[in-house]
Formats: structure tokens, sequence, C-alpha cells
């Protein structure tokens, strides 16, 4: 598992504020069945189709934390990539996501702080009907 030589992500001097990350990932049957089979999360509103269908949600819907982890491996991913940390986030849930439902996110660098080493990345997610569904902020310090 750990290797010596793996690739890093940017640097802080080769990060470029206005930079955009776009993907797009839909909520399958196996992510939501994994997320709550790691967690031991059984809240009704997340599996259970009876009950999510007596709330103002109608159906089961994606619990937010499983939006965050996408975000999360994004910056862990690609931007600004292996080797960085997230130091903060700011994130507001504007709408819910559903069960096969296909999210696009867009992660925006709108600030690089050469000083302190912390890099602005602006979190956008939209619903397939271009809903906003996430917006927000994460701090991050990209690799060594």
């Amino acid at each position: 598992m750990l290797q010596k030589k793996s690739r890093l992500g940017k640097k802080i001097d080769e990060i470029l504020v206005g930079e955009k990350l776009h993907l797009t990932e839909t909520i399958e049957d196996k992510d939501l069945l994994l997320y709550l089979g790691l967690t031991n999360d059984s809240n009704p509103l997340y599996i259970q189709h009876e009950y999510a269908a007596d709330t103002p949600f109608k159906a089961p819907i994606v619990p937010p934390i499983m939006l965050n982890g996408i975000i999360t491996s994004a910056i862990s991913k690609h931007m600004p990539g292996p080797g960085s940390h997230i130091l903060e986030q700011q994130l507001a849930f504007l709408r819910p996501a559903y069960h096969y439902e296909t999210i696009d996110f867009t992660l925006q660098v709108n600030g690089v702080d050469m000083l302190n080493r912390v890099v602005d990345v602006g979190i956008q997610a939209f619903n397939a009907n271009k809903e906003p569904i996430i917006e927000g902020v994460v701090k991050v310090t990209p690799p060594y």
C-alpha cells in the first residue's frame, strides 16, 4: 500500500486563481450501501422508501457527508491533488440529492495565499435540472 515514488499534486507556486475542475457523479445503490455499511448509518431518510415518502423529500436522499466525500476525494486526487490536506470546509447543502441522481461538481481556485500555503477552493454542485445542490469553500494546503 505504501509507495515510495507516488505522484504528488500541484505545489503552491503551481496553482493559479481561476483553475477549474469539473466532474460528474451518479449516486448508485452500491455507493450508498458502501457508505451506510462503513458508517453504520441507518437513518431511514437515506434507505427506507416508505418513511421518506411521508417526509417533504418524498423519496430517500443521499447523505450529505457522501457528497462531501466526493468533494474531498476530488481535492485529494486532482485539485491540488495527492499530498494535499484539507484545513477547513464551509459547505451549504441547498437541496437534497436523490438516489440515482447525476450531480455536476465544479471546483475552482478562488485564492492562493502563498505566505500561509493555503488555497481557497470554491465548490458548486448542480443536479441534472441545473438546480444548485451545494455551494461553499474548502481551504486546502497543497503538497510540499
